[in-house]
């Protein structure tokens, strides 16, 4: 798949050049309703089945090879989404990749420690159900049930930050929807913080495999 070539970055009139970005893709599918349903139902049946192990047994098989309507949808609008975000990066050469996805079944008190996908080029997850929790959080004012929370790639670069300076956040957190997608560079380290609501919280996360070409091999000139 091919994405519209952008110019390098390169100093504004007064000199200022912004570099390093980390591009994340955040959305929610139209359409996502009556496919939640089903990938809803599709999940919890293959748990009922494969057993307690199904989300941490996530290289035991390919969510998104399955031959199911909602399946097919769900990689349709994951790949447009990867085209999409390519395309807003600058990519201008043929980018081709696989999907390798799973199954997430987060009931109470699940989470998933800090964490990046190795071997991947770019990850995501996308939320079919996100239960609130019944009951307010009342120990920690910071408790952020549910949510996932990105890191700043850059080692240590927290240790210089200082208030309202737009260049340094140490973290970025979202609190998921039903229907959101969600793409990020694999490298990029994520906690999942644990649901505590009664309900499970079921997501389908996502690997983007890039298929070699000596066309990606970065142009130092």
């Amino acid at each position: 798949m091919l994405a519209r070539a952008m110019p390098r970055p390169q100093p504004d009139a007064q000199g200022f050049l912004a570099l390093w970005p980390t591009l994340m893709l955040q959305r929610r599918l139209p359409g996502h309703e009556h496919a939640n349903r089903a990938l809803q139902r599709l999940i919890l049946e293959m748990e009922s089945a494969h057993g307690s192990d199904l989300t941490t047994d996530y290289r035991s098989g390919n969510l998104l090879a399955q031959d199911n309507p909602a399946i097919a949808w769900l990689k349709d609008c994951i790949n447009k989404s990867i085209v999409d975000l390519l395309t807003r990066a600058g990519m201008r050469f043929q980018v081709d990749w696989g999907l390798q996805g799973w199954a997430n079944v987060n009931r109470f008190g699940d989470y998933h420690d800090l964490h990046n996908h190795p071997h991947a080029y770019l990850s995501g997850t996308y939320y079919v159900a996100v239960p609130k929790p019944e009951t307010p959080v009342a120990t920690r004012p910071d408790a952020r049930p549910g949510c996932i929370t990105f890191y700043d790639p850059r080692g240590a670069v927290n240790m210089t930050a200082i208030r309202d300076d737009p260049q340094i956040e140490a973290e970025h957190t979202v609190q998921p929807e039903p229907g959101m997608i969600l793409l990020w560079p694999a490298f990029l380290h994520h906690f999942v913080h644990p649901n505590l609501a009664e309900a499970p919280r079921i997501s389908i996360s996502f690997n983007a495999v890039l298929k070699w070409s000596d066309a990606y091999l970065p142009d130092q000139r």
